[in-house]
């Protein structure tokens, strides 16, 4: 009998304390629930209160007969969609005059085209191009002209910049333009069409910025600082330079501090790396991370430091799809780190959605308070207590048992 109800004191407060992890802090009413689907986009401010994976965010509905249901979403991120089609070409000739090397190539009539890749056998080259389409190869229309393709190799950095990007052309042949004296070996080209379905972005607040020359290790360091922890995936840096520059860059974030005697110390992790340049947009885009605090460290070598005149943070929107019944009042609850991913059917028919469907609204926040029915819930409802009576029920079994063992010995 005494072991019996050791057992189930132990059964009792482990249940207490599994009931715990089903807790959530916040709640805010979702406003505008009409029809059996909806979509609802997260809030910036939200984000610093979910776990990474987004995994402790429900949908609580209470029913007219005051019954409480889970509503099934989706989780949607308005990524860019991009889709390379390569198109078949033949290599018609190569030559040459005072004016540079001319490539020329032929591609069915009936495909679209917007990019040319070249790969050249030189590993360091700087050379300016031009790009001109024709249905004869007598009369020639420019698509592109100055257009600079760029190559560096050493032991710092290995980068190349020979892809030609231009507007939506459609002619049956192509010549390439290279305006240089010494002779470009060409190796391979690759030609196809790019399509792009950009994403929705949303920009984030800035609290802080600031910009560091590290003259010992002859790099550039900006530190950011966002107003709270966001979901981010992009970051842009604008530069103002009357030259051409190329730097190799890192962009890390904060994952946690350390206090110390000269106070705190923050340690980092790489989110991407790669080259700050005139050539290109500066946009660097990365799979999306929960981050509040940045840094990016530009190396400079033996160049003088660049003039950064701004950054930009984005991210993605991220949405929630989900299913509703009608005469519930319906409420997204979150906060809670200990909690698991749901698992709901409509993630195996995301088809069966409809593509059009209206958008909802959130109410203010507010913190969920813990109700408790008397002051002997609220006790057991307490972690120390809960460890101290899981203490003392250890204590007991161990006691009962060298006791049984005792009894043992004797007969």
């Amino acid at each position: 009998m005494k072991n019996r109800i050791c057992i189930y004191l132990l059964l009792f407060v482990c249940t207490n304390t599994f009931a715990q992890t089903k807790d959530f802090k916040y709640q805010r009413e979702i406003i505008g629930v009409t029809d059996q689907w909806h979509k609802l986009d997260l809030p910036n401010d939200i984000f610093a209160k979910l776990s990474s994976d987004l995994s402790d965010i429900r949908i609580i509905g209470i029913s007219s007969q005051k019954d409480t249901i889970e509503a099934p979403y989706l989780i949607q991120v308005s990524k860019e969609s991009i889709t390379n089609k390569d198109i078949n070409f033949k290599l018609l000739n190569q030559s040459h005059n005072k004016n540079g090397y001319y490539y020329s190539f032929k591609v069915p009539s009936k495909n679209e085209i917007n990019q040319i890749k070249l790969d050249f056998k030189q590993d360091n080259f700087d050379w300016i191009v031009s790009l001109e389409g024709s249905q004869n190869q007598k009369d020639w229309y420019t698509i592109i002209e100055d257009y600079r393709i760029l190559s560096i190799k050493n032991k710092y950095t290995n980068y190349q910049h020979a892809r030609l990007n231009f507007p939506n052309s459609k002619f049956q042949y192509f010549r390439v333009h290279i305006k240089n004296a010494e002779k470009p070996e060409l190796q391979s080209a690759k030609i196809s069409c790019k399509e792009v379905i950009n994403g929705k972005l949303r920009k984030y607040q800035i609290n802080k910025l600031e910009i560091q020359q590290n003259k010992k290790n002859k790099t550039t360091e900006i530190n950011i600082d966002l107003a709270s922890p966001v979901l981010l995936s992009e970051l842009k840096i604008k530069i103002e330079a009357t030259y051409d520059y190329y730097r190799p860059i890192s962009i890390r974030y904060v994952i946690d501090s350390v206090k110390t005697k000269k106070g705190w110390k923050r340690n980092y992790r790489t989110i991407t790396s790669g080259t700050l340049t005139s050539l290109e947009q500066n946009k660097f885009k990365f799979k999306s991370i929960k981050a509040q605090h940045l840094q990016v460290i530009i190396s400079n070598h033996d160049n003088e430091s660049l003039n950064i005149s701004g950054i930009e943070a984005s991210g993605y929107i991220w949405q929630l799809l989900a299913r509703f019944k009608k005469n519930t009042s319906y409420y997204l609850t979150y906060g809670n780190s200990s909690t698991k991913k749901p698992n709901y059917d409509i993630t195996r028919f995301k088809s069966k959605i409809p593509n059009k469907i209206s958008e909802l609204n959130l109410g203010t926040e507010r913190i969920i308070t813990k109700k408790s029915k008397d002051r002997r819930e609220a006790l057991f409802m307490n972690e120390k207590w809960l460890w101290g009576i899981i203490g003392i029920v250890i204590l007991l079994l161990a006691w009962f048992t060298f006791k049984m063992m005792g009894k043992t010995e004797k007969q």
